[in-house]
């Protein structure tokens, strides 16, 4: 089994092009677990880590409601942003700069076979890097994402989750609010989930911004706790 993480930082790219790359590395490693099985071969699956952040779009899940998207076609273009129908569990959600989108395209096959477990690890992840920042995030039952002040007036999101599995082989993965302008979320009912706020981490810190590279490393720290992965961070991450 191979425990391998290649972690690629992408920057600022368009949603398009990059659900464009995850698919092609998605069907790289499905086609590497066809041909294992069809010839008998045991060459090792790759695992990848995609951290990203995106322009301003919104995303509808193949569960979603459209009626949770409150923009038309004419006022998503005045406020800069683009809209795409996608593959991925979920309903609807927002990306935009200022936010840690992260894509683990992962054969689980490596790791263990079991989605539910692979989806409360992702929100372990978040919720173990928050705490390093003095927040008690939590869960919300029968709500995937990651949450601040659960079964209060009060309770809000700072991490969305979606993800798409075939073969054991995963894509799509996480959001969370770091530096993420907020006003964006108002467009539409996140996630589905009527009366329930949206936060970043920035606002909870009552800071103007929190560094994302600093937050990264953090993220994967825990991901590679949790997975029993290795990993070697972008070399980009330690310049000055």
């Amino acid at each position: 089994m191979n425990k391998q993480v290649e972690i690629q930082d992408l920057g600022l790219r368009d949603y398009k092009e990059v659900w464009d790359y995850q698919e092609t590395l998605f069907k790289s490693v499905l086609d590497v677990k066809v041909k294992n099985r069809r010839e008998g071969t045991d060459i090792e699956t790759p695992n990848y880590f995609l951290f990203v952040e995106h322009p301003h779009v919104y995303t509808l899940g193949k569960s979603g409601d459209m009626q949770n998207m409150l923009l038309n076609e004419k006022q998503l273009e005045e406020k800069g942003a683009t809209f795409y129908k996608i593959n991925r569990g979920g309903d609807i959600t927002y990306h935009g700069p200022g936010q840690i989108v992260g894509y683990p395209i992962l054969d689980l096959d490596n790791f263990f076979t079991d989605i539910h477990k692979y989806l409360r690890f992702l929100e372990e992840v978040i919720i173990l890097t928050l705490a390093e920042y003095g927040l008690k995030a939590e869960r919300s039952e029968g709500e995937t994402g990651v949450w601040l002040d659960v079964g209060t007036p009060f309770a809000r999101k700072i991490c969305a989750m979606g993800v798409r599995a075939s073969r054991w082989v995963t894509m799509h993965g996480f959001a969370l609010n770091v530096n993420a302008d907020l006003g964006y979320f108002d467009n539409i009912i996140p996630c589905g989930i009527r009366g329930k706020a949206v936060t970043s981490l920035n606002v909870e810190l009552g800071k103007q911004e929190v560094p994302p590279e600093e937050v990264k490393e953090k993220i994967l720290h825990h991901f590679s706790r949790l997975f029993g992965s290795r990993y070697t961070a972008p070399a980009s991450w330690h310049s000055t």
